[in-house]
């Protein structure tokens, strides 16, 4: 049996050049355009939602503690004593996630009990790690949007959220 030859094919000088396989460096490099408008567009929507996660998170441990607090005003006929940051304060111990008063909050600080400590009853955060403008976007959420005025304000370093004024 003949096994079939296949004839070999040298290139001649003469012969036009064959295109090679890959990508040229026009088309590689406008990748890498669109990628960095793509990364340009993502990066600031990933803060904005971050953003918005953490004034969410931020709202609601709020308003829980503040239900806890005024559940305790309410039972015992006055608020309970000033705690320092993070502690939690006399007879509260079991009214509210005590891991979430103790640790760092959403925005970077500690929660914080003040009572007749800028006013009569509050819950602060004190050293938040984000900008005074994220707090008030959420000022403006649970109250007038002004840190100088209404229900959430802002005392030196500490933001407050009034339950007695």
């Amino acid at each position: 049996m003949k096994v079939p030859v296949r004839p070999m094919h040298l290139s001649h000088p003469s012969d036009p050049p064959r295109a090679q396989a890959g990508f040229t460096l026009v088309e590689i490099m406008i990748v890498v355009v669109i990628i960095g408008l793509l990364a340009a567009l993502a990066i600031p929507a990933f803060g904005r939602v971050r953003a918005a996660s953490q004034n969410a998170r931020f709202i609601s441990d709020l308003r829980t503690f503040a239900q806890a607090f005024e559940g305790y005003a309410s039972l015992n006929g006055a608020w309970p004593p000033n705690a320092g940051s993070g502690s939690i304060p006399t007879g509260m111990s079991g009214d509210f996630n005590e891991s979430n008063w103790r640790g760092r909050n959403s925005v970077g600080g500690r929660w914080n009990w003040d009572r007749n400590l800028n006013v009569a009853a509050g819950i602060s955060t004190t050293n938040v790690t984000v900008e005074d403008a994220q707090m008030r976007a959420i000022d403006a959420k649970i109250d007038d949007g002004n840190l100088s005025t209404g229900l959430f304000q802002k005392f030196a370093t500490r933001f407050t959220f009034i339950l007695e004024p």
